[in-house]
């Protein structure tokens, strides 16, 4: 997993894969999930994300 965050554009980019992109859906203004061909997610585009106070970002270890 690689978090990319563009602060001039205040986006979050997470990409979770390396598999090429397919589709993309919209789960509202800020949230945009892209998809591979086997409907695996390759990325999250979470928009302004300091705005809407997703940063920092808190990662916590699956159980």
């Amino acid at each position: 997993m690689k978090s990319t965050y563009f602060e001039n554009d205040d986006i979050l980019q997470i990409r979770v894969s390396d598999k090429p992109i397919v589709r993309e859906a919209s789960q509202g203004w800020h949230t945009h999930i892209s998809y591979a061909e086997d409907g695996s997610i390759v990325q999250i585009v979470l928009l302004d994300a300091k705005k809407e106070g997703l940063l920092p970002v808190e990662y916590r270890q699956a159980a």
